[in-house]
C-alpha cells in the first residue's frame, strides 16, 4: 500500500483487495490517459481519475502482444497551481520502475529541490519526440502531507516585512553571484551565515525557536523527495474525496519566498488553518513540468 493513500482521502484503504478495486475504476473511469506507443518495452499507458479537486490517483502499466493491460505501479498525485520555479531542471528515471525524478537549483531554497514527476508519459512523449531541451523548464510543484501542524503567525510590522523581502532579495543576488564564482558574494554570505548563528544563540535563551525562524525548507530523512517545510498560509480549501468522503485540506504557502500548494487530509492536521497563519509539516514534494 502506497504511504500516502491517506493525504488525498483513502486513509480506510489498507487492504490489498481494496486498492484492486481502486486501480481497476482508474483505468476504466479515467479523466485523464496518457499512450506512449513507442516505448521500446510496449505501449506505455499513465491513467489518472481525479477523487477530489486536483488530487486523485495516477495508475501506471503496459500493454502486452494481446493488448492485455498489466498494472506496474500507482501512486496518488495532488496538481499544485501556478507556476513554482522557472529553473534549469534535470529529470532522471528510477532504476526500479517507469517513473522519474527530477531536479532543480532555486536561489530562494539554497538547496537543490528533488521531486517525483507527476507527468512521466507525456516527458516520455518529448523525449521521444526530440523536443526535450536543457534550458528553462516551467515547473509547478505541490507536496501531499501524513501530518501536520499549524502554527501562529510571527507579529511585524510593514516596515519589518519591507527590509526581510530586501535582505531575502539581496541574498538570492548573492547565492547567484557565489555560484558563478565571485569570491567577494561567497565571502559576504559566509559573514551573513556567521551574524545569523549569533543572533539566534543570544534569542534562543529567552525566545521559542518558532519565534526567529519564520518559514524554512529544508531535506528530512534518507529519501530525497522528502521535505520538513514551514511557510505562511496564503490561501486554503476544504473538499471530500467523492469515493471515501474523507475530507481533505488544500493549502497554498510561502515558504522562503516560494509558493507551492500542499494537500492533507484533515484528520491528520493538528489546528484551524486561516490565511495568516503558518503550516508546518513534512511533505512528499512532487512536480508537474510544463512542455
Amino acid at each position: 500500500m502506497h504511504k500516502y493513500l491517506k493525504a488525498v482521502g483513502f486513509s480506510k484503504v489498507t487492504k490489498r483487495s481494496e486498492m484492486s478495486k481502486i486501480i481497476r475504476d482508474v483505468v476504466r473511469n479515467y479523466d485523464e490517459k496518457t499512450a506512449v506507443e513507442n516505448h521500446p518495452e510496449g505501449v506505455f499507458v499513465e491513467f489518472s481519475k481525479n477523487y477530489s479537486c486536483d488530487c486523485g490517483i495516477t495508475v501506471c502499466g503496459q500493454y502486452d502482444e494481446d493488448r492485455k493491460f498489466h498494472v506496474e505501479h500507482y501512486y496518488p498525485f495532488f496538481h499544485g497551481t501556478g507556476i513554482t520555479t522557472q529553473e534549469q531542471v534535470v529529470i532522471e528515471r528510477h532504476a526500479d520502475k517507469e517513473s522519474y525524478a527530477g531536479a532543480c537549483d532555486d536561489l530562494r531554497i539554497g538547496v537543490t529541490l528533488i521531486f517525483y514527476l507527476q507527468n512521466a508519459a507525456e516527458y516520455m512523449l518529448e523525449e521521444y519526440k526530440g523536443k526535450m531541451q536543457s534550458g528553462i523548464q516551467p515547473l509547478t510543484l505541490s507536496g501531499l502531507a501524513l501530518e501536520g501542524k499549524i502554527l501562529f503567525p510571527v507579529q511585524k510590522d510593514k516596515e519589518t516585512v519591507k527590509v526581510e523581502k530586501e535582505l531575502s532579495q539581496n541574498r538570492t543576488n548573492l547565492i547567484a553571484a557565489a555560484r558563478n564564482g565571485d569570491e567577494e558574494a561567497m565571502e559576504s554570505l559566509t559573514m551573513e551565515d556567521m551574524d545569523t548563528y549569533s543572533m539566534i544563540s543570544q534569542r534562543i535563551v529567552t525566545e521559542d525557536v518558532f519565534t526567529i525562524v519564520d518559514s524554512y525548507f529544508m531535506p528530512y530523512g534518507i529519501e530525497c523527495d522528502k521535505y520538513n517545510v514551514m511557510g505562511e498560509i496564503l490561501d486554503f480549501s476544504y473538499f471530500k474525496n467523492v469515493l471515501t468522503g474523507e475530507e481533505i485540506c488544500q493549502m497554498t504557502i510561502d515558504s522562503n519566498d516560494m509558493q507551492f500548494d500542499v494537500c492533507i487530509n484533515r484528520n491528520d492536521l493538528l489546528g484551524e488553518p486561516q490565511v495568516g497563519r503558518r503550516f508546518k509539516g513534512i511533505i512528499w514534494l512532487q512536480g508537474q513540468l510544463h512542455f
